[in-house]
């Protein structure tokens, strides 16, 4: 069997399509037949093409060129005997990954800003390229700049890619590169504004803000931003920075901002709010925060500035509208998720949003059910053992707030008072209007706005978009490998900081690109595929030479279909290695 490709003339427009043919005998000869017609294999003419040579031209996303007039022949012999005992592979190297993360960094525009904006000077190695290799291994496998250069980078074929030699990279280049970059925050930020205009066609009157925490193994005394506070990786035991976020309602991060450890939320509001709007202008954007961002104070500081607001409120102030939540008029905008608008206060702007997740009620009311019981059954269980008069009322208070603490979902469902008697007895009493309540309030939460849009569905549909911050910081924890921190000086946190942003740039990125091109939304998937498409050099010792061709693993069908897709071809065309060509007699 063999394919066969095909052309077709229908109203002066060529169709091209494959078909997969055999050779049977019949009474008449030999004939041949058609098993299968399998149409137009997506990027099969230009895949018979693409070689090595062709790799700087598909990354740069230049256009292909017009052919000589005179082509030059392929400097692989078409036919050699080769000596099939002695044909080995060497020099095995990850090409996917890095291929794929080079292609993000070119079309993000970083390779250009930072040939425009880093130094030049005598160093071998400029310090755009060292950027790109800090960046590209913080995507593609994340490391400590120690790893980069004893192991990750050798193992790639960013040798190939970058046109940098292993011996080139070192942790003290790595280093450098961290303290040239820095100073360019803010110039990376305004950058990537202009780029996802470009790419995306995405708007910026809509930002969403949000507030994360990242901790360090370490004393880090050189660092004064780095204390104890309110963790959000359960290590309250170690220094960390909180780290506010600005993103796209598509979830691609902006500009983010570094405080102090100890800083609460709501205190980073403002100073983001001044920042964003120092460097990118004072339109009246909507801001998008959760209920941690809010305080009246910061509320009237935005609208003092004519700035819109969508945020979420505490639990406290649901409380003023039990009546509203227990009536109809509900107009659900999901399958599980109701809204309802309420009326504002007179002489208010602002408008209220009442939302209701049945999911959500579901998740609070068994959490809650589950922690009650086991309170319960643990005061219980502590009540019989002071009956027996064995235990003096400090230990039974000390055992009764350790129960409080571990169950404190359930805490102030219960009112518990120790009698001071000889034998000491615990008296339980369920608060049961305060149960009630939490039944009817679980799942609810309430919105305010002085945005002028009126249809709760909208409201609620942009403040649920906060979950993309939420998801990026995921990102930059796990896949990227934010934390810990090793880093001792602020400068290097810093920069630490700033590499894992310009990483998560290129994933969300990914993420679009792929959207864009009806491939679906996980990069995590089609990263860890592309890691196993590994370049080599294969070994073929001929009569009088020894061939070296260095050539890319093939792919399998669906990875090259969406490859092509997304205009990334892999080379399949081996390159001789003139350099390392021998002679047997040499």
């Amino acid at each position: 069997m063999f394919l066969r490709r095909n052309k077709k003339i229908k109203r002066d427009e060529a169709y091209e399509y494959w078909t997969l043919v055999e050779s049977v005998r019949t009474i008449q000869g030999p004939r041949q037949r058609i098993v299968a017609t399998l149409g137009k294999l997506p990027g099969m003419d230009k895949e018979e093409r693409v070689g090595w040579e062709e790799i700087g031209r598909i990354l740069d996303g230049k256009p292909k060129p017009q052919p000589d007039l005179f082509e030059k022949e392929d400097s692989i012999p078409k036919w050699a005997t080769i000596d099939l005992k002695r044909v080995s592979v060497e020099r095995l190297r990850h090409f996917g990954d890095v291929y794929l993360g080079l292609a993000l960094w070119k079309k993000l525009g970083f390779d250009e800003f930072c040939k425009k904006h880093l130094p030049h000077g005598r160093e071998d190695v400029a310090w755009s390229l060292m950027s790109a290799v800090l960046v590209l291994a913080r995507f593609s496998a994340p490391s400590s700049e120690s790893q980069i250069a004893q192991s990750w980078y050798a193992k790639t074929a960013l040798d190939d890619l970058l046109g940098v030699s292993c011996d080139k990279i070192n942790d003290d280049r790595l280093y450098r590169a961290l303290d040239e970059l820095l100073p360019f925050k803010d110039d990376l930020c305004r950058h990537l504004q202009d780029r996802y205009g470009k790419l995306f066609d995405t708007g910026f009157d809509f930002l969403l803000y949000d507030v994360t925490s990242t901790y360090f193994e370490g004393s880090v005394k050189f660092n004064p931003q780095a204390k104890r506070g309110y963790s959000r990786d359960g290590r309250p035991d170690c220094a960390q920075v909180c780290i506010g976020l600005v993103a796209t309602p598509e979830g691609l991060p902006l500009a983010f901002e570094i405080f102090d450890g100890n800083r609460t939320d709501v205190t980073t509001m403002p100073e983001i709010v001044e920042m964003m709007e120092s460097k990118y202008g004072k339109a009246r954007r909507l801001w998008v925060m959760d209920r941690g961002m809010v305080s009246e104070e910061n509320l009237e500081t935005l609208r003092k500035r004519k700035t819109h607001y969508l945020v979420g409120t505490s639990k406290a102030m649901l409380k003023r509208y039990e009546k509203e939540i227990a009536d109809e008029g509900w107009q659900k905008v999901r399958s599980d998720v109701e809204v309802k608008l309420l009326h504002s206060p007179e002489g208010s702007e602002e408008t209220f949003i009442l939302c209701r997740s049945h999911g959500r009620k579901e998740k609070e009311m068994a959490i809650l059910n589950r922690f009650s019981g086991k309170l319960e059954a643990g005061l219980i269980n502590l009540s019989r053992q002071a009956q027996k008069g064995k235990l003096k009322k400090e230990i039974i208070d000390r055992r009764i707030g350790r129960l409080l603490e571990r169950y404190s979902p359930a805490a102030s469902l219960f009112d518990i008072t120790v009698t001071s008697e000889e034998k000491k007895i615990i008296i339980l009493f369920k608060k049961n209007d305060r149960y009630a309540w939490v039944c009817q309030a679980s799942g609810s939460y309430l919105l305010r706005t002085n945005w002028k849009e009126k249809d709760p569905a909208v409201l609620w549909k942009t403040y649920i978009q906060l979950t993309e911050v939420e998801e990026a910081f995921r990102i930059t924890k796990t896949e990227l490998g934010l934390r810990p921190m090793y880093h001792q000086k602020q400068d290097r946190v810093n920069s630490h900081i700033l590499i894992c942003f310009l990483a998560l740039s290129m994933w969300r990125t990914l993420q679009q690109w792929m959207k864009t091109k009806g491939l679906g939304t996980a990069p995590k998937k089609l990263l860890e595929e592309l890691k196993e498409i590994k370049s080599m050099d294969v070994i073929l010792p001929a009569r009088d030479k020894i061939f070296r061709l260095r050539l890319v693993a093939n792919a399998p069908k669906e990875l090259k279909v969406l490859l092509y897709r997304l205009g990334l071809p892999l080379p399949n065309k081996p390159r001789i290695m003139e350099n390392v060509v021998e002679t047997l007699g040499g």
